[in-house]
């Protein structure tokens, strides 16, 4: 089987979501604020990534007036493995960690 590589210039956390998003299936919407949620962490530096100072922030950037509102969203990132519950914190999947400078995946055809 041959070996092949592609190169993928990313900018954005966003774009970089987009690119993995058909593993965890997550919606326009849920992939913006899952951004948002990286972006703000990547600032505030909170461990929690779901603290309830990140998601004001979040809600706040994203135009939502009650920032509770996230918690749905934060379920179905959790239900979606793309954030894990560890000893009651909310982190993000490793996988999906922007700033990874390199990701190889093997597709195995079986």
């Amino acid at each position: 089987m041959k070996k092949r590589k592609i190169t993928v210039n990313i900018d954005s956390t966003l774009k970089y979501l987009q690119l993995w998003n058909g593993i965890f299936n997550l919606t326009d919407k849920g992939l913006q604020l899952l951004s948002t949620f990286i972006d703000v962490q990547s600032i505030t530096e909170e461990i929690n990534m779901c603290s309830v100072r990140n998601k004001k922030e979040v809600a706040r950037i994203a135009g939502i007036k009650d920032h509770n509102t996230l918690n749905n969203y934060i379920k179905r990132f959790k239900d979606k493995g793309a954030v894990l519950k560890q000893n009651g914190a909310y982190k993000l999947n490793p996988f999906l960690d922007p700033h990874t400078e390199n990701v190889e995946v093997t597709i195995n055809r079986v």
